[in-house]
């Protein structure tokens, strides 16, 4: 990470995380205390997802989010890694003052939202991850309860999942979409 001129945090990073479905969050929460892992959010997070019209980015592999995590504005760009085991990709970060002022030059430029998801985060630290539960609202309010483990690489994040109690194959390399539309099918939702 480095700081910009305006002393916002920019990183880019790789993402490599999994999701765990249906979770029973107090059994989780305990074996996180155990470990000794630290509550560092525990709030509301509203993103929106942009694309050019004939979903260019979309396309290409990338993602561009807007979103507020509790009172932090944040734009990140992803683009998609292929790995079979675990969703990963490459991210670029920033911090930005005003949520609502990117969306609106977002707008003017030809971005539109083409999602808006709006879920209550509980994340906690563990020296080689982030944890995070996860509950979606709103239009996703149909998606139980979830953990997102999110580490440095693969291993790292299944070593996690194993120690909190979880098989590989609980384990899913989904991103949000993947995620909704599993539930959909399974509820037999339009």
């Amino acid at each position: 990470m480095r700081r910009g001129d305006n002393e916002k945090i920019l990183s880019t990073a790789t993402e490599i995380e999994i999701k765990v479905l249906e979770i029973n969050r107090a059994d989780v929460e305990v074996r996180l205390s155990a470990l000794g892992a630290k509550k560092v959010f525990d709030g509301e997070i509203h993103a929106l997802y942009f694309d050019l019209p004939e979903q260019r980015l979309r396309r290409s592999g990338l993602t561009l989010r807007l979103r507020m995590e509790g009172r932090r504005a944040v734009l990140t760009l992803k683009t998609d890694v292929v790995n079979a085991a675990a969703k990963e990709r490459e991210e670029l970060q920033t911090e930005i003052n005003d949520f609502s002022v990117m969306r609106q030059i977002l707008e003017t430029m030809g971005f539109s939202a083409w999602l808006v998801m709006k879920k209550h985060r509980t994340s906690y630290a563990l020296p080689d991850a982030h944890v995070e539960i996860d509950r979606y609202q709103d239009d996703f309010s149909y998606i139980p309860e979830f953990l997102e483990i999110e580490g440095r690489d693969t291993l790292a994040v299944y070593r996690v999942a194993e120690t909190l109690g979880f098989r590989t194959d609980d384990c899913k390399p989904w991103d949000a979409v993947e995620l909704a539309a599993y539930y959909r099918n399974r509820n037999r939702m339009p």
